[in-house]
């Protein structure tokens, strides 16, 4: 009945033996874990994305009611692609002290470990219930969650606290940055690069969208980070990519910029972007279309994970500094889904069993050590949510 690190070892082959990159489904390994959980009685419902082509399982153990805590896990990994692994990344690969394989660490153990201890948690004369939460899509844009963190207080159970299992070694994390991407198209019309009238240049709109975007990033980093917590500790503003024209001698007629601010309590992606646009309808347009020639610039938000702001004191804070061991709490660099729970009013936080470290490299993996501090602060869970 008490799980053992080969039981974890084995769901974790499994797990990892199915490729859920974020561009493929994910319904192959959800059938999986939703066998499992049935065949032990436990109830699962399965939420899926709007295309069908994944889902989110989400499962109660023990009283099916309001309360108790999530443990919340995406099935979603990144790419191996242009990667040089030692073995099959997607054959789980078992060394004295380490196991590897795409998903090792980030983060199939932290759900090969609560599927291994669920004969544990039914065993248990739980108080107050366990969720489990398998979702998608973490990697690209964290909305995996969302759907299903609708449906609680409603068709599923409204749950007291969240644990997010991203490895942080078991440090609980209270803050993270919360990651806004957008796409920024410049369109201008076609002309002859030696008549330069006779068209609208999208590639210099683009650049003095840049250069004010650059100005708007030196005063995020002006001002800091009020809860002096991160690395580095203000919001950033960062232009990726930067696309336009066909040829020298041609002025372009469109410009792509993808953009991104990793933003800071305090700290308003938005304004910044309705900043930019209102410096593109009243400076940058009207001096393409000085000659005539129509031109305009439009923006889409691509991916809006909301950050992780501290609740000292809160119930989820609580609980996971005492289950762990713990005495303070961290900030981590990376977003997660840990925003979406407590933008809904859930007390949420990040606390999983390996290294962020060795996640999205070749030969990904996850220390068994590990996993054995992932089962006992899992049985220290299920012992405090049964008195």
């Amino acid at each position: 009945m008490t799980a053992t690190r080969q039981d974890v070892l084995t769901i974790l082959e499994r797990l990892v033996g199915f490729n859920t990159v974020s561009d493929q489904s994910n319904l192959a390994l959800q059938d999986y874990v939703e066998a499992y959980l049935t065949a032990k009685g436990v109830p699962v419902m399965r939420v899926p994305n709007a295309t069908g082509d994944k889902a989110t399982l989400f499962a109660t153990i023990g009283p099916q009611t309001d309360g108790g805590i999530v443990l919340s896990g995406h099935t979603d990994v990144v790419p191996v692609a242009g990667q040089h692994w030692s073995s099959d990344p997607f054959t789980l690969r078992v060394t004295a002290d380490k196991a590897y394989g795409r998903g090792a660490v980030d983060m199939k153990a932290f759900a090969a470990i609560a599927l291994s201890q669920v004969d544990e948690m039914l065993a248990a004369p739980l108080k107050r219930p366990i969720h489990l939460m398998f979702s998608y899509d973490e990697e690209t844009t964290c909305l995996g969650v969302v759907d299903t963190i609708a449906l609680m207080g409603h068709s599923l159970p409204r749950p007291s606290v969240v644990f997010v299992g991203e490895p942080t070694e078991l440090e609980v994390a209270d803050a993270h940055k919360g990651v806004t991407v957008f796409r920024t198209l410049v369109h201008g019309h076609e002309a002859h690069s030696s008549k330069p009238h006779l068209g609208a240049h999208a590639i210099s709109g683009g650049i003095a969208f840049g250069a004010e975007a650059e100005v708007i990033a030196a005063e995020l980093k002006a001002a800091g980070d009020p809860l002096k917590r991160f690395d580095p500790p203000y919001a950033t503003l960062h232009i990726g990519m930067f696309h336009g024209g066909h040829g020298r001698n041609i002025l372009a007629n469109l410009c792509t910029l993808d953009w991104e601010i990793r933003s800071v309590a305090g700290t308003d992606p938005y304004a910044a972007l309705a900043r930019l646009d209102a410096f593109s309808r009243d400076v940058i347009v009207p001096r393409m279309q000085a000659d005539g020639w129509p031109a305009s610039i439009t923006t889409e938000v691509l991916v809006d994970v909301p950050g992780l702001n501290p609740e000292a004191g809160s119930p989820a804070e609580t609980l996971a500094l005492r289950l762990a061991g713990r005495n303070a709490t961290i900030s981590v660099p990376y977003g997660t889904e840990a925003g979406h729970f407590q933008r809904a009013g859930i007390p949420t936080v990040v606390c999983g069993p390996g290294s962020i470290n060795q996640a999205h490299q070749p030969d990904e993996w996850i220390a068994l050590s590990e996993i054995d501090r992932g089962l006992a602060f899992n049985r220290a869970l299920i012992a405090e949510l049964s008195q």
